[in-house]
């Protein structure tokens, strides 16, 4: 996931015949000159394509078929630079499967006050003509993203940007596979859900692989190989000195390598976009994986915990998303409380898994005995996480629909050492406020699983909502309780009288 220039959005002009065909040709160009700017902009992560301007039902219909087909097509921009009657969108928005932005723009950014007359006013209708097309939408109940601004203006090439990162996110999901080795850790509740609505909902498929089979894999891997990863292990981070050559635990360290190869191997044989696991179900496995998982994700892989796919999903979605923005996403839990009346904070961490794509310096390689499991000392990664503006985002089944729970937190500098927590780990401020982001949360079922991001905004998150068709709960600076709770009780109404 180095770049993500490869996915095409592509920019759809209408118009109509009404005009002649000098003024169309003026339609094209300016479309295509629209289009050229948007692709270039150092704003814009992937590629803006050029189709040519439509003006009929049929070359509708036949651009919205293409776009369908089209391999590296993840979504569609459209613009009416004229009036479009938007009876002719009709049928082409009935089949159209991939996510619509609507640029509501023209292309000159002032008013030629001298020179304007009824020619310039033919041909630059953009303000209702993209109404025409606005109520079609609306009124065929489409999920779309709409973007107001001239064309030039950087925050529209950002907020395109932010729209095209959730569609590369979306795209991803459509066929993507994640394994389940083992079952969800029991008797717990939010970690599971419908896998088949889920296939339905958001195009991926989850299905439970025996850990015997994993395991098989992993006692495959040679010693050569091993070897290879052992050094690497030795050259990027600081091992502690038992895991040196002829250290005590070396042999933990063998172990951690073989099995991050043999997981590694499976994934890349089974075309897997992320998994999940449970410390209850790894029969056959000397240490529960820590630095294997920490190092996979940061591979781009989804992972979750406890058999939790929803949030694996999540991790790898949002790992698309920010693809070559400064920062990271990774798999969190909030996990202890420092409830200090003057400087209250959330320890989030997880047993072992938490991305190294988050560390603020080098990570430290140790390790250290684990509670829970029943395995051998597993090796981990450890480290501290940056401070800065960020979010938690989970994804929890609710029954009658998925919903999708945010809250931006405010990530701090580590304070104290923790010399006796040999885990990955980062301290934040919910918003508004620790009382009130914690129970807005709560109030919302958000799960206590999350993707934490350091690169990802809410406004994409929603944008990634809107085109999955599903509910989004956000916790921001302006959240009042009584107002959520209110958005909650009218959420579940509107799902229990209108759900597509």
């Amino acid at each position: 996931m180095k770049s993500l220039k490869n996915n095409e959005v592509w920019f759809i002009t209408g118009s109509q015949h009404l005009y002649g065909p000098e003024t169309l040709q003026q339609v094209a160009d300016h479309s295509e000159a629209i289009a050229k700017e948007l692709n270039n902009s150092d704003s814009i992560a992937v590629s803006i394509v050029f189709k040519p301007i439509v003006t009929t039902t049929e070359e509708i219909y036949a651009v919205c078929q293409q776009a369908n087909q089209a391999e590296n097509c993840i979504g569609v921009i459209t613009w009416m630079h004229t009036f479009s009657p938007a009876k002719m969108w009709i049928n082409g928005l009935k089949i159209l499967n991939r996510p619509l932005l609507h640029l509501h723009t023209q292309y000159n950014r002032d008013i030629p006050w001298n020179s304007i007359d009824m020619d310039f006013m033919n041909l630059n209708q953009s303000a209702h003509g993209d109404r025409e097309f606005g109520f079609m939408a609306t009124r065929m109940r489409i999920n779309r993203k709409v973007v107001v601004g001239h064309w030039q203006d950087n925050q529209v090439h950002q907020q395109i940007d932010g729209w095209a990162r959730a569609a590369s996110g979306w795209h991803d999901w459509q066929g993507a596979k994640f394994a389940r080795f083992g079952d969800n850790m029991r008797y717990v509740a939010v970690t599971e859900g419908d896998k088949v609505e889920a296939e339905l909902k958001f195009g991926f498929s989850v299905n439970t692989f025996a850990v015997g089979d994993l395991v098989k894999v992993i006692n495959d891997v040679s010693d050569a190989q091993i070897q290879d990863l052992v050094t690497e292990y030795e050259t990027s981070y600081d091992l502690s000195d038992n895991l040196l050559e002829n250290g005590e635990k070396r042999a933990s360290l063998i172990e951690a390598a073989r099995i991050e190869i043999g997981l590694e191997t499976f994934l890349k044989n089974g075309n897997f976009k992320g998994f999940s696991d449970t410390f209850e179900d790894l029969h056959g496995m000397k240490q529960l994986p820590g630095i294997a998982v920490q190092r996979l994700m940061a591979k781009g892989y989804g992972f979750a915990g406890e058999g939790d796919w929803k949030t694996a999903a999540l991790v790898r979605a949002m790992k698309v998303m920010g693809t070559g923005l400064e920062g990271g996403n990774a798999f969190m839990e909030d996990y202890t409380y420092h409830f200090d009346p003057d400087n209250s904070l959330v320890l989030g961490s997880h047993m072992l898994e938490v991305d190294e794509c988050l560390a603020a310096n080098k990570p430290s390689c140790e390790v250290h005995p684990l509670g829970i499991g029943g395995k051998e000392d597993p090796v981990r990664l450890v480290f501290n996480v940056n401070g800065g503006q960020g979010l938690n985002a989970s994804i929890v089944d609710m029954g009658n629909r998925f919903r999708m729970i945010i809250n931006e937190v405010e990530a701090v500098a580590p304070t104290h050492d923790l010399p006796k927590l040999p885990v990955a780990r980062v301290m934040w401020k919910p918003l508004p406020d620790m009382k009130t982001g914690c129970a807005a949360w709560i109030l919302a079922g958000g799960a206590h699983h999350t993707c934490f991001s350091q690169n990802i905004s809410t406004e994409i998150l929603n944008d990634f909502a809107n085109i999955a068709g599903i509910e989004s709960v956000n916790i921001d600076r302006t959240t009042d309780l009584r107002q959520l709770q209110n958005e909650l009780r009218w959420s579940d109404v509107y799902y229990k009288i209108y759900d597509k």
